[in-house]
């Protein structure tokens, strides 16, 4: 959203209209400030997403259906090398049962949720700062607002001043505040978006993991036991 706003206000520059560039040229203080805090934010959500796409794309579902093939046949050791085939973590947390499946139901329970503790917080990552990061824009564009304000009635109460000069530093001062008003919001709203799509994606990737847990603990601890076959 920010970045639409951006892209406006720049061809308003560009055909000698102003607008969010001139804003930029007079008083930029603000505005850097949540220029920065965009940017940030950009990196932050393109991190995120590439980590969840990339590290989370294995089809739970598939590949547990190729483990249970392998572990109901008796071949422990292939399943095993079947999760060595790449650094994903839901690869990880099956292999984090199958090297204990000779050993009993807690020991297996026991390492499955050690390695879902280390997991987790992989998922969540850098998603909650994102409300901060929008409380933070939201206030940096309050403070320019305030300064613009100010711009403005000093304009106002200035007998010094021309009523060109006048008219020029309250056209000025309204600019500021309305500009940073804007620019916070934007980033603030565009935060918010990128919060509720990151924090579900990771909620169905934290289920996805409970449910591959719970399978790989019935398949280790009660369809391995003698008669089940």
């Amino acid at each position: 959203m920010f970045v639409v706003l951006v892209a406006e206000q720049a061809a308003q520059a560009a055909s000698g209209s102003g607008g969010l560039m001139g804003a930029f040229k007079e008083k930029p203080t603000f505005l850097v400030a949540n220029l920065i805090v965009s940017a940030v934010v950009i990196a932050m959500v393109i991190e995120r997403i590439a980590f969840q796409l990339s590290k989370y794309s294995v089809n739970s579902k598939e590949f547990f259906a190729q483990i249970k093939k392998l572990v109901t046949a008796g071949n422990i050791d292939r399943a095993i090398k079947l999760c060595d085939a790449g650094d994903y973590p839901t690869l990880q947390l099956v292999k984090a049962g199958l090297t204990h499946a000779n050993k009993g139901p807690d020991e297996i329970d026991a390492a499955m949720s050690e390695k879902m503790s280390e997991l987790r917080p992989a998922v969540e990552k850098r998603v909650g700062s994102l409300w901060s990061l929008a409380n933070i824009a939201t206030l940096i564009g309050l403070l320019g607002t305030v300064t613009g304000l100010i711009t403005t009635f000093n304009a106002v109460s200035d007998p010094r001043l021309s009523a060109a000069q006048r008219q020029a530093q309250l056209s000025l001062g309204i600019s500021e505040a309305m500009y940073n008003t804007a620019f916070g919001l934007g980033i603030a709203v565009t935060c918010m978006i990128a919060h509720l799509f990151l924090h579900q994606r990771a909620k169905n990737i934290q289920h996805d993991l409970d449910a591959t847990q719970e399978r790989v603990f019935n398949l280790l601890t009660i369809q391995t036991r003698p008669g089940n076959y």
